[in-house]
């Protein structure tokens, strides 16, 4: 269960991928697939961790080019991996329950859900912020921008598996 969307705390983005639950699944929790998509093209993903379960690790780095070096990206701890349906994570927890340096950074938690729909999966992100601040930071960050570009991205992924 995901809580109400409340517009003054949160952001969110939402895609029909035309593609099974269980693809857009994999896509999602396969490192390799992962790196494909989890940062807007061109930049590259690296992912140091990612350990699904609850408490579990969430750790990339990404490069803005293909000459660049990798720089520190996302650390996050995941608070619950339900098989094909729900992964939410945090950046203000680290693995193992830990909490984290987020300094400079927006408070959030993300909670991705995976629906069953006609044309295939029904794929939302719903990110809750701390305060108003940390939401107007992500938005001004680029959040639309950013989430759905590597939205789009995870989707032609999925889309070509099928």
């Amino acid at each position: 269960m995901s809580p109400a969307l409340n517009p003054e705390l949160d952001l969110s983005i939402s895609r029909i991928i035309k593609a099974p639950r269980a693809v857009v699944w994999k896509a999602w929790t396969d490192p390799a697939s992962f790196e494909q998509w989890w940062v807007p093209a061109p930049s590259r993903c690296k992912v140091l961790e990612m350990d699904l379960r609850p408490g579990g690790a969430l750790v990339t780095h990404f490069s803005e080019t293909a000459t660049s070096d990798f720089g520190p990206h996302l650390s996050a701890c995941f608070l619950a991996v339900d098989s094909l349906k729900r992964i939410v994570f945090t950046n203000v927890m680290v693995a193992g329950w830990r909490p984290a340096d987020v300094s400079g950074m927006p408070l959030m938690t993300a909670i991705i859900t995976l629906k069953d729909h006609p044309q295939g999966t029904d794929y939302n992100a719903h990110v809750m912020h701390k305060n108003s601040a940390d939401r107007n930071m992500h938005h001004d960050l680029g959040f639309h921008e950013g989430w759905g570009t590597v939205t789009a991205q995870l989707a032609a992924i999925a889309e070509r598996r099928v």
